[in-house]
């Protein structure tokens, strides 16, 4: 196994409620065998205790864990799972196990797993901006996508004419992220407005672990999901008493295992699912496709958000992001 950094320059600044990005770190790890190899990418998150320098750390002592036999993919994850956190790296593991397996078998990873090519379309991101700047940005993306997930939060009481200026400039279906950044009070104000407009759901309104998660389930007249509150398995049955569905994303959950493990438990649970992303190039992304048939929803823009994606390979087709038909995760580097 080795591991390099990397810097990906965004096409525009990304705002949303709690940080401004021009650029993020990532980091891509190589597994080789037999003159094969799987690639996977590493999207640490400050907000959740990790850096490229944990990550890296982490990946640094990690080998001697892997064994020599690729698809004992159970034994390898329970002894990742020794060691904790660090969920972005070992997310870039397991998807660097996938790549090469399917490498090995000559299969796309989606084909692997039994699942259909491609799920539901993918909604774009408008980040945080004033209202009529997100209306301006939501009407030129509507040539593109189906679906648009609005980023609010602005603590100026603008939250709600946001969402009414991008509905002013499209008809698309509108959902929206709030990144925790909502109090209580705010929420049970804003939802009902939010409802009458036609948004389909919000995602995390209020701070993870906030005592009012279950009364805003209880009295809010859209859907809930959770996304800073969900980070693995073992967070999905507390989940299902403050939202109707959760948000996966392979870099907080340890990657394509665990995601399918999170998607059936939510489904045990009569909540539904969307599948995100973090900002991070198709590598990453590829992966993620490989667990989007089996969800509600998906948001996997953060490829398309950056000024040159790195590891080009999933296709966007009428607003669905596919995966590729090659073995593995079907992406390779750009020289």
């Amino acid at each position: 196994m080795s591991h390099r950094a990397a810097t990906l320059l965004l096409q525009e600044p990304f705002t949303i409620s709690r940080s401004t990005d021009e650029e993020v770190e990532e980091i891509f790890i190589e597994l080789e065998l037999d003159g094969l190899v799987g690639y996977g990418e590493a999207s640490p998150q400050e907000v959740y205790g990790e850096s490229v320098e944990s990550a890296a750390a982490f990946l640094d002592g990690a080998e001697e864990l892997l064994g020599d036999d690729p698809f004992a993919l159970e034994e390898i994850e329970r002894r990742l799972a020794e060691r904790p956190g660090e969920m972005a790296a070992k997310a870039a593991i397991d998807s660097a196990l996938h790549d090469l397996c399917g490498k090995l078998t000559n299969q796309p990873v989606w084909r692997l797993l039994g699942l259909d090519r491609a799920g539901p379309p993918t909604s774009w991101t408008i980040w945080l901006g004033d209202p009529d700047d997100m209306a301006r940005r939501a009407e030129k993306a509507a040539a593109t996508y189906r679906r648009l997930k609005l980023k609010l939060g602005g603590c100026d009481g603008l939250d709600v004419e946001r969402v009414r200026a991008v509905r002013g400039a499209t008809d698309l279906p509108l959902m929206v992220d709030v990144n925790e950044w909502w109090s209580l009070d705010e929420a049970l104000d804003a939802l009902p407005q939010l409802a009458e407009i036609g948004v389909e759901y919000c995602e995390q309104p209020l701070r993870a672990g906030d005592e009012g998660g279950t009364t805003l389930k209880e009295r809010s007249p859209i859907p809930i999901y959770v996304d800073e509150d969900c980070h693995t398995l073992a967070d999905v049955e507390e989940c299902a008493e403050i939202a109707h569905g959760i948000n996966i994303k392979l870099a907080k959950s340890g990657g394509i295992r665990e995601g399918i493990r999170m998607v059936h438990a939510a489904r045990a649970l009569r909540m539904g699912v969307m599948l995100g992303c973090m900002l991070e190039s198709g590598l990453g992304i590829a992966a993620g496709c490989c667990v989007a048939p089996l969800c509600d929803h998906v948001d996997l823009d953060g490829n398309l958000l950056l000024r040159e994606d790195p590891w080009p390979g999933v296709e966007l087709v009428d607003g669905v992001q596919v995966p590729s038909l090659e073995p593995g995760l079907g992406v390779s580097a750009r020289a």
